[in-house]
């Protein structure tokens, strides 16, 4: 099978709306051929590029047309391409875990070192450097929990907040927040705990 094919056929495997770089095809060639493989698919129109080393396969919605590749997306795509751990900011955490309503207007990672920001067509992506401390759970969902109680402060974090968590959570996930305890502030390990507490 040619380098080409064996490209397409990871591509076609790949989950819908995944941004890809060079380095995820470095197994099945050089980077220069992989790299003459890209320019091909570019120009025969597979692909697309979303941004200056990153691409993805075009997608259409009936309705809306050309959908745009996700900022989670390319930010997952520079993190694998450049060995950078993210997570989820505080404010985004919390609007995830459905603990605020408010939607943060910026696109913004916290990320393990320095790292520029990104334009994308209207978007700007931003990476924030963080302490070791606070990314060391990132990528779990111990390190969102964190992240969202963090946004809410200790004062404002009540028995409802807690049930809700240990309601959204999945059991593997609630026994996670046990292992990762020592990552936590002290303030919030007694939530963490009652969040692991096993739901009768």
């Amino acid at each position: 099978m040619s380098l080409n094919d064996k490209m397409l056929q990871r591509l076609r495997r790949a989950k819908p709306g995944w941004v890809f770089t060079r380095s995820d095809f470095l197994d099945l060639g050089s980077t220069d051929a992989v790299g003459m493989v890209l320019q091909r698919l570019l120009k025969a129109g597979k692909l697309r590029r979303v941004a200056r080393g990153l691409y993805d396969m075009p997608r259409t919605h009936p309705l809306l047309g050309e959908l745009s590749a996700t900022s989670d997306a390319i930010a997952a795509a520079i993190a694998r391409r450049d060995g950078i751990r993210l997570q989820t900011t505080e404010a985004a955490a919390a609007n995830l875990l459905n603990l605020s309503e408010q939607v943060p207007g910026r696109i913004v990672y916290d990320a393990d070192r320095r790292r520029r920001s990104l334009k994308v067509g209207m978007r700007t992506i931003e990476f924030r450097e963080r302490s070791r401390r606070k990314m060391a759970a990132a990528g779990r969902a111990s390190g969102l929990v964190m992240a969202g109680l963090r946004s809410m402060g200790r004062e404002h974090v009540t028995p409802e907040t807690v049930a809700h968590l240990q309601k959204l959570l999945k059991p593997a996930d609630r026994r996670r927040l046990m292992d990762d305890l020592r990552l936590a502030p002290a303030w919030m390990h007694p939530h963490l705990r009652k969040i692991a507490e096993e739901k009768s």
